[in-house]
């Protein structure tokens, strides 16, 4: 239990008040959210998950991939030990979950990434994927999923124009398949989601269509599980320039990006050409992506600039000018990176930048 949730606890005791409900499983107020390489190595170097520090609260295990495209099978195996000599044991690395666990992180699998394409086109492939992502969850014990399907993983089919009411396959079983997993592990499941710009604020200005049909086609999935996804972070970077709620583009690597993008997802936003608005997430559902260091994507952000950014979206200052439709974000629940073993190579300036910024919040 938190120290804030204690407090409120014993207010309540002692004014007879009623406990408010809390938004999905409980972890961090403000997550300091990051990926671990687990199944490969990329020249960043191996870190165990006992060596994870503790200011990490959400550790994504990257990843778990399909046997093929359209199989639903998904496979997470650890790095081997030619690639990474460092490697634990499965019991250790199991036992460094538990302990992680223990002092209140959460630890999920992530299912994609650049090389994971995931097209569920079948019914027989969405229910391969609840029963191949539920063996994984299952083998380490882990808190739950991350989606971070990327490419060509999700598209829109022609005519496919309501968001509310999706018709694409991959679409609605991938639906269907968080519903389920949902189902299966019951409140404690924890479902983070990292869709580049093109599949969500794009969707401002196109949607799905004859340029390229994967355009916003991440907001049917989002708000078809809005009412149990536990954070949606953004990959802020790795984008071209996105049009905002200004009418103006913004371009990633600088505080207005990560303002007029965050902004877009707590507002909410009209879909092009749908005459439906997508309806804006609540505080403690928005994070945002960001590059540990320059190595590790485009689109890096200066700690300065970052802090910046947060000071407009949390607090209302700072805002270099741009006016907030969708008002501060006081639960504004936190920052993710690309990556942990990034952020370790260069000697963590990531954590030790935002790690102290994100505890100063209420």
């Amino acid at each position: 239990m938190t120290m804030r949730w204690l407090a409120v606890v014993l207010g309540v005791l002692l004014t007879g008040a009623a406990l408010p409900a809390q938004a999905g499983p409980e972890s961090a107020t403000h997550a300091l959210i990051g990926y671990l390489h687990a199944s490969f190595g990329n020249g960043s170097g191996y870190v165990r998950m006992a060596d994870v520090p503790d200011e990490w609260d959400i550790i994504d295990l990257a990843f778990g991939e399909p046997t093929s495209p359209t199989s639903g099978d998904i496979r997470f195996n650890r790095c081997p030990a030619a690639e990474c000599p460092e490697v634990e044991s499965d019991a250790d690395f199991i036992s460094a979950i538990r302990a992680k666990q223990a002092a209140g992180k959460k630890v999920l699998i992530s299912i994609g990434g650049a090389n994971g394409q995931v097209q569920l086109t079948t019914t027989a492939a969405r229910d391969t994927f609840v029963s191949s992502v539920g063996a994984i969850i299952d083998k380490y014990g882990l808190d739950g999923l991350d989606v971070d399907f990327e490419g060509h993983s999700l598209y829109l089919d022609a005519g496919d124009t309501d968001f509310k009411n999706p018709t694409t396959p991959v679409i609605v079983n991938l639906i269907s398949a968080l519903k389920t997993l949902k189902a299966k592990y019951g409140d404690k499941f924890v479902l983070t989601m990292a869709p580049e710009t093109f599949f969500v604020q794009v969707g401002y200005q196109f949607y799905g269509g004859s340029n390229d049909n994967r355009a916003g086609s991440y907001l049917p999935v989002i708000d078809a599980v809005r009412d149990f996804l536990t954070v949606l972070h953004v990959q802020d970077y790795n984008s071209g320039p996105v049009m905002g709620l200004d009418n103006q583009y913004h371009t990633m690597g600088g505080a207005d990006f990560h303002i007029a993008m965050t902004d877009m997802v707590k507002a909410g936003f009209p879909v092009a050409n749908t005459g439906r608005t997508f309806p804006g997430l609540r505080d403690d559902q928005i994070g945002f992506g960001l590059p540990a260091a320059v190595s590790a994507g485009n689109g890096y952000t200066a700690p300065a600039a970052v802090h910046e950014a947060l000071d407009c979206l949390v607090k209302g200052q700072n805002c270099g000018g741009y006016s907030l439709r969708g008002g501060p974000s006081p639960g504004f629940r936190g920052l993710m990176t690309w990556s942990i073993n990034w952020d370790h190579y260069y000697d963590w300036e990531f954590r030790n930048s935002h790690a102290p910024y994100l505890d100063s919040l209420p």
